[in-house]
């Protein structure tokens, strides 16, 4: 392992992007705006992403939460549709071209890309196309251009999501203080070995301390940062919370009386704490963490001070703001239902206070969307059990034309003992071989009905423990928003948002 390494790249391949170019549809072009009138025209965009948070999660977390026939905040927003997610491989070419080779399912890195760069890219790669070109982010466009920036996440900062707008790194393992060549120099796109002053294997922390993207870092992943870090941040007039030389997380009281024009503050060495174990150990250190919801409505307090600006009045430019729900994907790979629940409920409190913003505001645009879905999150009918509980597995007899002779059939079905114990967030929770669904009250239960009885009305399951390549929800308001109504790909994103901001062409 090696420590930090030149970070001289950032300033010069990057800052020659940005120099010479702005981005449009991934592909870099002389700089234009929009016209004065243009509708889709925006002051502020707040993009809020629940990681790995697909269609059933929306629902299950509203089913739980406001009953069936209840809403989550984003599910109010007008403009409503899909996202595909899909990545591609490594040395690919994009959409359209000859050498296009697509990945059916993203990780958070390739996703990230594709919204906050416009360019499709293979897993774990992070502001770089497929070949390992270094393109632009949205959010290092927007910064040039003089919007207010903020990037806000309940992971590590260094983890992908927020990552993808402040660096960028051939391998989403590269994040510091120290660093391997396996992590940082992950090139099979060319089988070169870059050198270690260049920007992308520069350990992902030493750029988001030194290239100055982010105005506002709120989130986690203290131990990714040292001393000299924090003499670069300061050396920027950041205002650090806690300490990071000496590794004292920062606090919601901290957070709370921060002021100024930039803000660093990190919450918890790693990612922060699940918004459920908080709420059952409200004297734990843990709990002096701030929620989302919280960093959400603080980044936007200070991204939206005019005193800040220098502004007299309101006729600046405003802010471009990415809010990452981290936990929903991280509690989703570990088919923790009831975790996952409260990620969401708590990212949508999130999206409440945005929207908010976004009412008295008048010119904001707001999107909710996810990167892609995390395990195959189901509902399923009350009182069944999934696949993997049963002893026969449902068998598929077909002689002939499916639509008349196909014979699906489940012979002597029955849930076999030793796969399953019962509901998993019930009395078999603790058992490794429990498959059971996991089950939760919802506000139309009877009276009496808890979680985790056979006797709830909302019965959740899993498909997998990781990635699945289903579209994800998208929810919009404000200018532009209409783009968003039905099906697009997540490369589009990049275009609507930076057409709403006028920072491409």
């Amino acid at each position: 392992m090696r420590r930090r390494i030149s970070v001289l790249a950032s300033t010069t391949v990057v800052a020659a992007l940005l120099a010479t170019a702005v981005v449009t549809a991934g592909t870099v072009t002389s700089a234009s705006a929009s016209a004065d009138g243009d509708k889709s025209r925006a002051k502020n965009v707040i993009y809020l992403l629940g990681d790995g948070m697909g269609r059933t999660h929306v629902t299950a977390a509203r089913e739980r939460y406001f009953g069936a026939s209840g809403k989550l905040a984003m599910e109010t927003l007008p403009a409503q549709g899909h996202v595909s997610t899909y990545a591609v491989e490594k040395g690919s070419g994009q959409p359209g071209e000859a050498d296009f080779h697509p990945n059916a399912v993203t990780d958070s890195a390739s996703a990230a890309t594709a919204w906050s760069s416009g360019v499709k890219t293979y897993n774990a790669a992070l502001g770089v196309d497929a070949k390992g070109a270094v393109v632009p982010t949205m959010m290092e466009l927007a910064k040039k251009s003089g919007y207010r920036t903020g990037n806000v996440s309940t992971a590590e900062v260094t983890d992908a999501t927020p990552a993808g707008q402040m660096s960028h790194a051939l391998g989403r393992g590269c994040q510091g203080p120290v660093y391997s060549d396996a992590a940082c120099q992950d090139i099979a796109v060319t089988g070169a070995v870059l050198p270690t002053s260049d920007v992308r294997v520069t350990p992902i922390a030493d750029q988001i301390a030194r290239n100055g993207t982010a105005d506002v870092i709120l989130g986690g992943g203290l131990s990714r940062f040292d001393a000299a870090d924090e003499t670069a941040l300061k050396g920027q007039g950041y205002s650090v919370l806690g300490s990071i030389a000496n590794q004292t997380t920062a606090t919601k009281t901290d957070l709370a009386a921060a002021a100024g024009q930039k803000v660093f503050g990190l919450f918890n060495k790693g990612n922060l704490t699940i918004e459920k174990s908080k709420s059952e150990r409200p004297t734990s250190a843990e709990a002096q963490e701030p929620s989302l919801p919280e960093m959400t409505s603080k980044a936007i307090e200070l991204l939206s001070q005019k005193k800040a600006l220098g502004e007299k009045s309101d006729k600046g430019k405003g802010f471009y703001l990415q809010v990452e729900g981290a936990l929903i994907d991280k509690r989703s790979h570990a088919n923790d239902a009831a975790q996952t629940l409260a990620e969401v409920k708590a990212f949508d409190d999130a999206v409440a206070i945005a929207q908010d913003f976004a009412k008295r505001d008048g010119n904001t645009l707001v999107i909710v969307t996810a990167d892609h879905e995390c395990a195959g999150f189901n509902i399923i009918e009350k009182g069944t059990f999934t696949n993997a509980e049963a002893a026969t597995p449902p068998a598929n007899t077909d002689s002939g034309n499916t639509a008349n002779n196909s014979t699906p059939s489940r012979p002597s079905n029955s849930r076999d003992a030793a796969r399953s114990t019962g509901i998993i967030n019930g009395a078999g929770a603790a058992d490794p071989k429990n498959f059971g669904p996991a089950t939760f009250r919802t506000p139309t239960d009877p009276a009496g009905v808890v979680d985790g009885s056979p006797e709830a009305g909302l019965w959740l399951s899993y498909l997998s423990g990781n990635h699945t390549g289903a579209d994800v929800p998208v929810y919009a308001s404000g200018p532009g928003a209409d783009q968003l109504q039905g099906t697009v790909d997540n490369i589009a994103l990049f275009g609507i948002v930076g057409r709403a901001l006028r920072v491409i062409g």
